[in-house]
């Protein structure tokens, strides 16, 4: 093979390698926005009276949040709604991958972020099951409530709450979580686990765009 052959043959390489992950980068941000609509209640359009929102924890395995967890708070705080008559953080995730509870990271985080109104905190549930489990009391007051996390994951955990308590999932509303190009580098991955846990849980999710 000569030099301009090799050559042309890198090129075309290269070119289907960046095609294949646009494809792949494309269908991830399509997966996350589908799954920021799904499984919400209804809304009448009216600003909560109490909303609380619910922050997902991610294993982690320092002492402070690291970069997947940030993101889960910033896209919390954004969630909360400048017209709800009050509105609480609900922070989840105990001391799986390391030292200290997710929920306490998340925590010292969000004051880090400037985040001063008031936080309930789940620090020992160790899965999303748990996580949803454990808020259902701290979120039982709230007439409105959004669930945060990567998009598929979010989904995820309105589903168990719908399982779990088909009352308080009527009071689903959709959170900030998902915007189009941020943490484009998690969104493939989460969208691969986050699906399986999905179709595993109710198999004709492909099928819905509903709750």
């Amino acid at each position: 093979m000569t030099s301009s052959q090799v050559g042309r043959t890198l090129r075309c390489t290269g070119v289907a390698v960046v095609t294949a992950l646009i494809a792949v980068l494309a269908w991830s941000e399509v997966v996350h926005e589908r799954s920021s609509r799904r499984r919400m209640g209804a809304d009448d359009g009216h600003p909560p009276r109490r909303e609380a929102v619910v922050v997902l924890g991610f294993r982690n395995r320092g002492t402070r949040a690291n970069a997947v967890n940030r993101y889960r708070v910033r896209a919390g705080l954004r969630s909360l709604s400048p017209d709800a008559g009050e509105s609480v953080l609900v922070l989840c995730g105990g001391a799986v991958g390391g030292p200290v509870p997710e929920a306490e990271l998340l925590a010292a985080y969000a004051r880090r972020r400037g985040y001063a109104g008031p936080l309930l905190l789940d620090t020992l549930s160790r899965s999303t099951r748990q996580n949803i489990e454990n808020a259902i009391p701290l979120v039982e007051a709230s007439d409105q409530i959004r669930i945060v996390s990567n998009s598929p994951h979010a989904e995820l955990g309105r589903a168990y709450l719908w399982e779990l308590r088909p009352d308080l999932g009527a009071r689903l509303r959709r959170a900030r979580e998902h915007r189009f190009g941020e943490v484009l580098y998690m969104k493939p991955y989460s969208a691969v686990r986050g699906l399986g846990a999905l179709a595993r849980l109710d198999p004709g999710i492909h099928d819905s765009e509903g709750a």
